[in-house]
Formats: structure tokens, C-alpha cells, sequence
């Protein structure tokens, strides 16, 4: 139920939503004062969502600032990488990768040099009309393609959101056994309020 109500509630707080339900509303109305001031309201919340730089700056301000991993020197028995990198296609049976697959990518020269022992991968399928598109699997097939073995890999292919990645890795490594130090390698604006499962056993980055 969560699920589906949290991408109802992301399409109704949507800006351009706002945007178009205003200015609809402005047309319809018959009093000139108000479509006025309608327009202006929706013209406004576009050029705030729209505008890179208050983004940006927002962003930064509820951003967690982190300490440069890749200067250190310390070992990890794991790092743990959230999904949400790429979308899957069914026919080629591949994942192309998109703008987030830098959490995967910036953990690969952390594997080879020997600073992480296992990649875990958390990720399932995210889209109501798409539930096959289980992202873990995907990345899993990747990361074999590139010489990684089963034996250095943990996926988790269940979860439909940032929460269940929490939830979910951590009955995964409780039910294998794992402890030690682990790296969490996601979004910055994943962090202020996250990952409370986890954060007793992970360093984020």
C-alpha cells in the first residue's frame, strides 16, 4: 500500500502538475483577478522548480557533506550500492545504465584494488507497470559479465524503494551473518533520514 501511495503522492505533488492545474484553473474561473493572480502563482512555481541554481542550492543545503572516500586508505567488507541506476530492457535483457549509475561505478575501482571484499546491490523493481524489471538481477548479470563472481556479490532484488533497500538488506546480511564495516554508496539526499536500519554498520558516501 505504501508503494502505491507514495508514487500517487509523487505525481500529485509533481511542480508541473501545480503548474498545469493552475493555469487550467485560471481559464475556467470568471473572475479576472484571480486568473491573474493564478497565472502568476504557476508561473512562479516554474521558475523555481525549473531554475538550476535554487534547486542546486537546496539540494545542498539538505545534503550531508561526506568526506573524500576515494583520498583514504581504509577497507570495507562491503560497500552497498543503491539501485535506481538504470532502467532494464526486457528484450535485450540488459540494463542501460543512466545518470545514478555512478554509485556502481565509482565502487568497481574500490573492488579491484582491493578496498571493499563484496558488492551489494540492492534494487528491485520500482514501477507499478513493470514489476518484472527487478534491477538486482540485471546488475548482477552485468557485474559477472565484467569478471566479478557470484562469490564477491550480495543482490537484493525485492525492493520497490529506498526504504525497502534498508529493510531488506539488512534481514539479508542478518540472515547470512555478515558483520564488519560497510560502505553505503548512494544519492546525498538519501541520507539525512535513512537508512536507520543500517546506519549502526555502514559509512556513507
Amino acid at each position: 500500500m505504501f508503494f502505491y501511495l507514495s508514487k500517487l503522492l509523487a505525481f500529485v505533488f509533481s511542480p508541473l502538475v501545480w503548474v498545469f492545474a493552475l493555469l487550467l484553473y485560471s481559464f475556467k474561473t470568471k473572475v479576472e483577478g484571480r486568473a491573474r493572480k493564478l497565472r502568476i502563482t504557476a508561473f512562479v512555481i516554474l521558475y523555481l522548480c525549473s531554475n538550476s541554481f535554487i534547486v542546486d542550492e537546496c539540494f545542498r543545503m539538505w545534503e550531508p557533506v561526506t568526506p573524500d572516500y576515494d583520498l583514504m586508505t581504509t577497507k570495507y567488507d562491503g560497500a552497498i550500492v543503491l539501485g535506481g541506476i538504470g532502467d532494464i530492457d526486457l528484450r535485450l535483457e540488459k540494463i542501460n545504465f543512466g545518470w545514478s549509475a555512478d554509485r556502481l561505478f565509482q565502487v568497481l575501482p574500490y573492488y579491484y584494488n582491493g578496498r571493499i571484499k563484496k558488492i551489494i546491490f540492492t534494487g528491485g523493481s520500482g514501477r507499478i507497470e513493470f514489476p518484472d524489471k527487478r534491477e538486482g538481477l540485471f546488475v548482477k548479470k552485468y557485474l559477472n559479465s565484467i569478471n566479478i563472481p557470484d562469490s564477491s556479490l550480495i543482490i537484493e532484488s525485492s525492493s520497490k524503494n529506498t526504504y525497502e533497500n534498508a529493510v531488506l538488506t539488512k534481514r539479508i546480511l542478518d540472515s547470512l551473518g555478515e558483520k564488519g564495516n560497510y560502505l553505503l554508496v548512494t544519492s546525498a539526499y538519501h541520507m539525512p533520514d535513512r537508512w536507520l536500519y543500517l546506519r549502526e554498520q555502514v559509512t556513507p558516501i
